[in-house]
């Protein structure tokens, strides 16, 4: 089943984020080469595909996970959560609709 992995980041978070970006993008690889990813992507803080040193706001990721408490496990595990980048991160069951 799809998740829908909803993080928001604790302010000025910009320089934990680049510090931690490394090991979030590998674990975010590994989904993606397993076929497990559907999206991912982090929410600028302005209106702007680059809000520089603004930087942002949260993230989302959808992926397949065999349950809830997986998807629970693997966001609790995230260098971002672990690194002090998001101040909290909700997990929801997703259904794709489109496209």
């Amino acid at each position: 089943m799809l998740y829908a992995i909803m993080s928001q980041d604790v302010p000025d978070s910009l320089e934990r984020r680049l510090t931690n970006r490394p090991a979030h993008l590998a674990r975010l690889e590994e989904l993606k080469s397993q076929g497990r990813l559907v999206l991912a992507g982090p929410h600028p803080a302005i209106d702007a595909l680059d809000p520089g040193p603004v930087g942002f706001s949260g993230s989302l990721v959808v992926a397949e996970f065999s349950s809830l408490a997986d998807a629970e496990a693997w966001a609790n595990n995230d260098p971002y959560l672990i690194g002090g980048v998001y101040a909290q991160v909700l997990v929801k069951p997703f259904k794709k609709v489109l496209p």
